[in-house]
């Protein structure tokens, strides 16, 4: 379950910090009764970037196969071994 916390919480910062490292999510801040801001630990940030690169990725090599542009791997790695005198 997602952790929620007031903003006038955020003067605690020592606990705060504790609370991002603990959970594995982010910790959502309201103001006035709605979600204002998100926070995270920097593990936790860089992970959910890492993660988000690799859907990228994936999103354009499906849309790579979707077009028809896709190259023969012996092929590739054959001329990548050439080139690279590997």
């Amino acid at each position: 379950m997602p952790q929620i916390i007031p903003i006038k919480d955020l003067k605690n910062t020592s606990e705060i910090s504790e609370m991002c490292h603990k959970a594995e999510e982010p910790v959502y801040i309201t103001k006035n009764g709605y979600g204002d801001m998100v926070i995270m630990s920097m593990e936790n940030y860089e992970n959910t970037i890492q993660r988000l690169n690799v859907y990228r990725e994936l999103e354009i090599s499906e849309q790579q196969i979707s077009e028809g542009r896709t190259k023969d791997a012996r092929s590739s790695l054959s001329s990548m071994r050439a080139k690279y005198g590997l």
